[in-house]
């Protein structure tokens, strides 16, 4: 079985770069400076244990690669960029190919289902930052993180074992579930904070937005009829397999929002985090103010290419109120 990691970045690096570290057959996908320095390089994986280079195959597009059914293609992008990586995977692969969605959100696995047959979705619980060409950071300790997976609606099968097999031999905990969307609904009630952290950083004003976001967020669940994770049972899975600690005395600065405003790579994945919520709220009459300003800030950032944290909580609670 041959992993080609789909978007090299903080999550793709880690996946594949673990799996490689551990004699795993292992293509990247990666563009740009990124690209460049991967190939040039190889990829820096550093962690509280210590840093490795890995010298993967390396390629920027996958008509570079000749797919085929035995590979898994794990999906790594962000969610704003599933549809122009799809375009590139369906020009070039097998309809029967496995595609794992290692992604934020719960909307990617629908768009690739309508592309490919075996779509397999994945809760990723991996705290990695990815800010420099060919160089991720991988806080997670004793393990690099939690990925559990199976089919997507549900189900598990062979291909869903034997990848939870390969990443528990890889410094990862990864389980065959065949309810895996309940939690990665869990998991998005946990993303709605990414916006507001990426925002105000380390302001703890934000704290009560993203409670008034969450409470949001569950109504929309259960106005939708939607079965998702207990905090309990993910606290549960989670246990003392995972924590973060600092690398080389740094500790994890920032989530997935707060790593492409840092970058200011002109995009974030608020419309599938907090827009999925919004989403839902008007497809069942369910208010979600919260929701909406918290995507509505991450994309103007975005698009200003506004530094991390330089927002005031205040300044956000001020922006809800006249929005009203």
């Amino acid at each position: 079985m041959r992993y080609v990691i789909f978007g090299a970045g903080a999550i793709g690096g880690a996946i594949g770069g673990r799996l490689a570290e551990h004699d795993h057959d292992v293509v990247l996908i990666a563009r740009g400076a990124h690209y460049e320095a991967l190939v040039a390089r190889g990829l820096e994986l550093r962690s509280p244990d210590g840093t490795v280079t890995l010298k993967i195959p390396t390629v920027d597009d996958p008509a570079e690669l000749e797919l085929c059914d035995d590979d898994v293609v794990v999906l790594a992008v962000k969610g704003q960029d599933t549809a122009a990586a799809l375009e590139a995977l369906t020009a070039n692969a097998p309809p029967e190919l496995a595609v794992v969605c290692a992604q934020n959100g719960v909307a990617n696995e629908r768009a690739v289902l309508r592309l490919f047959a075996n779509t397999y979705a994945m809760c990723v619980m991996l705290p990695a930052v990815h800010l420099e060409p060919g160089v991720v950071d991988a806080y997670g300790a004793p393990l690099t993180g939690i990925l559990d997976l199976g089919r997507y609606p549900t189900g598990v099968d062979h291909v869903a074992e034997r990848v939870a097999a390969d990443l528990e031999a890889s410094r990862f905990s990864s389980q065959a579930e065949p309810a895996v969307m309940r939690f990665k609904y869990q998991k998005l009630l946990m993303n709605l904070a990414n916006a507001f952290q990426a925002a105000c950083g380390d302001d703890p004003g934000w704290g009560d937005l993203y409670a008034r976001a969450r409470s949001e967020a569950i109504a929309c669940y259960e106005a939708a009829g939607i079965n998702y994770a207990s905090d309990e049972e993910d606290a549960e899975r989670r246990g003392e397999l995972m924590r973060m600690r600092p690398i080389d005395g740094q500790r994890h600065l920032g989530g997935s929002s707060w790593q492409s405003l840092a970058r200011g790579s002109g995009s974030v994945e608020a419309d599938y985090l907090n827009g999925e919520i919004v989403l839902l709220g008007r497809l069942h009459g369910v208010p979600t103010p919260v929701n909406a300003l918290a995507q509505r800030v991450a994309n103007r950032m975005a698009r200003e290419r506004a530094a991390p944290g330089s927002v005031a909580a205040a300044d956000l609670e001020a922006e809800l109120t006249d929005a009203r």
